[in-house]
């Protein structure tokens, strides 16, 4: 069976791999960009150097050898020139040659736009992702000025951007207190809809040659 990675063509299906990967151990990580036009050499690069079209069956023994696992997450749109990437390993010996930080350092991983972190779930920890702290601010702000200029079709229009943004619990709380403050403000129309984001498919994939 041929090796291969998963290429995501939306956000949401980039980010949701992250935190579905980081309570396996994939804790380290390094990030960057490249063109389309080498996106395919540079997974094919990452898989000969780190192996990360391995089978669960080859990343135990990887893993009993005290070697190192890791995985590429490659958002890369339909029709788009750059690929945003980003290589994740668990701890283990092989990726001397990146410099690698760990996904709970400060500051904290920020990718495609959004801040990775921890949070309690039923006495376990769990990933999520949500929007910087400065870009609240700005949304904050926005929110104020539409009210108080009664700019509502403009607020509605803005809420419903909100409300678009990828739904994982991080971003659906912050996204619940721009609503109320909105309300507070005195916003009259119906609140948007929240999505949860739901187990999806972490990409088409994309054959890699062993």
């Amino acid at each position: 069976m041929p090796a291969t990675t998963p290429v995501a063509r939306s956000k949401t299906v980039a980010l949701a791999r992250v935190i579905d990967c980081a309570p396996k151990g994939y804790t380290r990580y390094t990030c960057g960009t490249v063109s389309s036009s080498k996106a395919n050499a540079l997974a094919q690069k990452f898989h000969e150097r780190y192996g990360i079209g391995c089978t669960p069956a080859q990343r135990l023994t990887r893993r009993k050898k005290g070697m190192a696992n890791a995985l590429l997450v490659m958002y890369w749109p339909e029709q788009t020139e750059s690929v945003e990437w980003l290589l994740l390993a668990t701890h283990g010996t092989g990726l001397e040659g990146e410099t690698l930080r760990e996904i709970t350092d400060k500051p904290r991983l920020t990718w495609l736009g959004y801040e990775l972190f921890r949070r309690a779930e039923h006495g376990r920890t769990a990933w999520s992702w949500r929007r910087p702290k400065e870009e609240m601010q700005e949304h904050f702000a926005m929110i104020a000025e539409l009210c108080n200029k009664r700019h509502e079709s403009a607020l509605t229009a803005y809420l419903q951007r909100l409300a678009n943004q990828p739904g994982f619990h991080g971003v659906r709380e912050q996204s619940r207190r721009l609503f109320e403050e909105s309300r507070r403000r005195g916003y009259r129309g119906e609140l948007p809809f929240l999505f949860h984001v739901q187990k999806i498919s972490h990409g088409e994939r994309l054959q890699l040659h062993s």
